[in-house]
Order: structure tokens, then sequence, then C-alpha cells
């Protein structure tokens, strides 16, 4: 009995061997296999892991050398007259010190019916017209018949363009209205027959690319014959009721220069130099302010700095030479003046 039981248990575990390699026929057959183990699969994802940290740290650091790209823009935007890329600019440059209060002063002292620019005059015959489109068309003419001329003076030629009815892009490029006629109704404005012929072309202009009105882009408009950067923004401003810059006189250019708020040669380069710090609320106004003020007080010549609010804020109060044509007339009137009081 024995005998015959173990035997029987042997032929068992022999039977369970061969269907275990039949299985694994590569691997010696176990009574209790354990399931496979892959350790080296832990170690590789692992390396995938810090492969990807690295190569992402390598792109972050990417950014940092094309800084310099973002200067690049800005001085291109300048470059082309973009108020929007100068806006940008301006977060970083901080202004004059106490321009708020000498802009305070300023307000005190001019008053709205001294504080008017030249087109303003234009603009009493501008608002008697019903059509937005002429009205646009009357502003446009203003602003062109305004350069070098007395607002009083503009306010009348364009007052008499008005009575006649050419006072719209279709009336003046009619082949009856020649250049002749335009300098007559224009006379005695400056450059009256430079500015005549500048009328027929933007009339045909604005007739023919605009169904009459005019560009509505600043870039369009510094296309049109006459049309400078002061005159372009102070149309976009008055006529479409866009502040896209400042608009720069002599007046503007003179006083900020003497308040040290710039230093340029030129109006554009002053325009350009305001936009980098002046905040855009007072692009509009401190051209208004600052031409009633250079007319009254901040003269060209002998500025009235003894009545001057601000000339406590002013580098340059009470320092302006007079020039030699002063001085020289100041010489002719003293003899005039002893002779009349011998007498």
């Amino acid at each position: 009995m024995k005998l015959s039981s173990l035997m029987t248990r042997a032929g068992s575990s022999l039977q369970l061997s061969r269907s275990l390699s039949k299985q694994n026929p590569s691997e010696p057959a176990t009574l209790n296999p354990e399931p496979k183990q892959k350790p080296e699969v832990h170690v590789f994802v692992k390396k995938r892991t810090l492969q990807t940290n690295k190569a992402g740290a390598k792109e972050k650091e990417i950014p940092k050398k094309e800084e310099p790209c973002d200067l690049l823009n800005d001085i291109e935007d300048i470059a082309n007259k973009k108020p929007k890329g100068s806006q940008r600019k301006s977060s970083k440059v901080k202004g004059p010190p106490n321009w708020v209060d000498v802009l305070k002063g300023i307000r005190k002292m001019i008053s709205p019916a001294n504080a008017s620019v030249n087109i303003l005059e234009s603009e009493r015959a501008r608002n008697t017209i019903e059509s937005p489109r002429e009205r646009r068309f009357a502003t446009l003419v203003g602003s062109l018949l305004s350069s070098q001329t007395k607002e009083e003076v503009t306010h009348n030629a364009v007052q008499r363009l008005l009575e006649n009815g050419l006072l719209s892009a279709e009336a003046m490029d009619q082949q009856e209205v020649d250049e002749e006629t335009i300098q007559k109704l224009i006379y005695p404005v400056g450059f009256y027959k430079r500015k005549a012929s500048n009328l027929k072309k933007v009339a045909r202009i604005c007739l023919k690319q605009y169904g009459g009105d005019i560009p509505s882009t600043l870039e369009e408009l510094l296309l049109l014959p006459g049309v400078g950067p002061k005159m372009a923004h102070l149309v976009m401003q008055l006529g479409w009721n866009k502040v896209e810059g400042i608009c720069v006189d002599t007046h503007v250019h003179r006083i900020c220069n003497r308040l040290k708020w710039v230093d340029s040669s030129s109006p554009e380069g002053t325009r350009v130099g305001l936009e980098l710090w002046l905040p855009k609320e007072e692009w509009f106004a401190i051209n208004i302010l600052l031409v009633g003020f250079g007319r009254n007080v901040c003269t060209p010549l002998r500025p009235r700095c003894e009545i001057c609010r601000v000339n406590h804020l002013c580098p340059s109060a009470f320092k302006e030479t007079p020039t030699k044509s002063s001085l020289s007339s100041r010489r002719t009137k003293k003899p005039t003046i002893a002779t009349l009081a011998s007498k």
C-alpha cells in the first residue's frame, strides 16, 4: 500500500510539471509560479521624466533672450507716429516734476475765450451745417486755411465760402469753380494762392475716394495736400472725435521747451516727446491751454513772466533776453519821447 501510494504521488507531480512546461517552455516549471516583475520599467519612466524636465527648462529660458524685441517695437511705433505705441511706452517714462501744478496754474490764468485755437473760430460756421459729412469737410477746410493766419481772418474766409455754397466737396469740385474764384473768397489768409490750389485738390480726392467725406484715419489725412501732423491730429479730434495724438503748433512747441518738458528743435519732435509721458486724457486740452497761454502770457518775444502764476515753476522765467530788433525799436522810441517831454 505504501509503495503504491508513493508511486501515485510521483506520477501526479510529474504530470503537473509537464503541463507547466508546455505553458512556459523557456522557463523551468514551478509548483507555485509568481507574477513576473520588471523593475526596469520604473527606471525607464524616471529617466524619461528627467529628460522632459531638462528640455522644458531650456524652453523656458528662450523668451528671456528675446526681450529686446519689445524695445524695437516701441521705437518703430514712435517712428510710424502711432499714439498707441507711445501710450504703452508712456507708462515707463516719468513726467517732469510739477507738470500737474503748471497746468492747473495755466487753467486759472486762461479763460475759454482766450484759449481758443484758429480752427475753433471756423467751427462757428461749421455748426450751421446739418450734414455730418459736410461738417467734417468744413472742419478740414478751416484747418487748411488757419495755417499762419489769425483766427478772425480764418473765420471770415470760411464764412464767405459757406455763403457762396462752396463749403462741400461736391460744390468745390465743380468745373466752374476755379482756383481764382476760391482765391478771391479766402483772401487775405496767408498763402491764399497755394491754399486755393490745395482746396481744389482736396475736394477732388474727398469726392472720388471718400464719397464727399474726409479720410477717417491719420495716415490718410496726412496724404492730403497741405495737411501736416498738427493739422491731421486736430481734424481727427474735431471731425471724428478721435484723439490719436497731440496737436503741436508754434505756441505748444515754444512753451514746452521753455518749461523743459521736452528738448526738441521741431514741433513734431515735441509731439513725440510729450506723448511719451503726458496722460492721454490731456492730449486734446493741452493744445487749447498752451495756445491761449502763449498768445497772452508766454509770448514769443518778451514773455510776461511778471504776471505769470507759474513763474516759480518755470526754469526759463525771467531769463528771456531781448532780441536785437526789440532793442533797436526801444532806442528809436526814446528820442521821440524825450522830444515830446521837452516841448
